[in-house]
């Protein structure tokens, strides 16, 4: 039943040109696809980058779910430097939603590796009163971060592993360990791909940062998680096993719609709840109503659709521009296979 996604992951390669790859699914809490292929192997770790908000985003949801911060709270009641220039009010919940109006960072992206450094940027920044609903591609994680830090006295990547990873045995990881490194994936880009703009790391020669041993250690907690296929597969199956480390109660509030509307920059629609990508209109996370996740730049998608029981990841070493068949095909494919279940 799911023979037809391998053969989709197959023509990936024989006919979009895929490189390295790796794809994983579970199904009813079982691994039922497990596939890689090209430059990648088994234990293959690769960089998802915006595939790390799903990550974060559960580390908040646990806070929540222990009663040490709510969602309506403006942010800065935990991070009290943060209600400078009229941001006093800006909640959790909208930080999570890309609603903070902190798409960018004007002091510039000199300290990019720099957590607090960048934080303290975004704190004593003003308002974009432009910006109500755009995404924070890479401010997204400093903000969450920071938050995590106040709360719990953890980075969002130590409190990922302390909570999730470890009891869970997931290979994922908000910065990698060192000794981890030579199992990484090099990231690369097709020309035309990267283009100059406000975004630091999707500019011409950004491949450098990717590669590099600081960039994968840094822990950038929107856009600094690695993982095997196998290992985001599995996080997502455990948001929807009731024993979780979430509870259901809690995945629900996180799957709950916080803002729908389109995306200046794309013209294209984005649905947020508690910082997890809810579906929308063209079927990025497959054609699940339910789903929820989110993809990372470039092409990987990781996710779940809880209706079908059923959770997915998808990382590559090339990045591409969308529409991009490689994961559109998979899901497809990953799709027919639990329909065929009955569920």
């Amino acid at each position: 039943m799911w023979e037809q996604t391998a053969e989709a992951f197959e023509r990936n390669f024989t006919e979009y040109g895929e490189p390295g790859a790796a794809f994983a699914a579970y199904h009813r809490g079982e691994l039922v696809v497990d596939l890689w292929g090209g430059t990648a192997d088994r234990d293959t770790i690769h960089l998802m980058f915006s595939g790390t908000k799903g990550l974060t985003a559960a580390c908040v949801l646990l806070l929540v779910q222990r009663g040490r911060l709510q969602l309506d709270d403006p942010l800065s009641r935990y991070w009290p430097e943060f209600g400078a220039q009229g941001k006093e009010s800006t909640t959790v919940a909208e930080v999570l939603s890309h609603q903070a109006r902190l798409p960018g960072v004007e002091a510039g992206y000199a300290d990019l590796l720099d957590h607090d450094a960048m934080a303290a940027h975004l704190a004593a920044q003003a308002p974009d009163p432009r910006a109500g609903f755009v995404y924070h591609a890479i401010t997204w994680g400093w903000l969450l971060d920071e938050l995590v830090r106040r709360v719990d006295g953890r980075t969002v990547g130590r409190f990922f592993a302390d909570e999730f990873a470890a009891p869970l045995e997931l290979e994922a990881w908000i910065g990698l360990p060192a000794e981890l490194h030579s199992r990484v994936a090099t990231m690369t880009a097709p020309d035309g791909v990267l283009v100059e703009g406000s975004n630091p790391l999707w500019v011409p020669g950004a491949e450098k940062i990717w590669n590099s041993a600081g960039y994968r250690s840094a822990g950038l907690a929107a856009v600094g998680g690695y993982a095997t296929a196998r290992g985001m597969a599995k996080f997502y199956a455990s948001l929807l096993d009731p024993d979780g480390v979430l509870t259901r109660e809690t995945v629900e509030l996180g799957r709950r719609q916080i803002r729908r509307g389109i995306e200046p920059a794309w013209g294209s629609e984005m649905r947020y709840g508690a910082g997890f990508e809810l579906q929308t209109g063209d079927g990025r996370m497959g054609d699940d109503a339910d789903a929820f996740g989110h993809a990372g730049a470039g092409g990987s998608r990781h996710g779940a659709w809880p209706s079908r029981e059923t959770a997915f990841s998808y990382l590559m070493s090339e990045v591409r521009n969308g529409p991009d068949e490689r994961p559109a095909g998979l899901l497809r494919a990953l799709s027919r296979g639990s329909r065929a279940t009955g569920r």
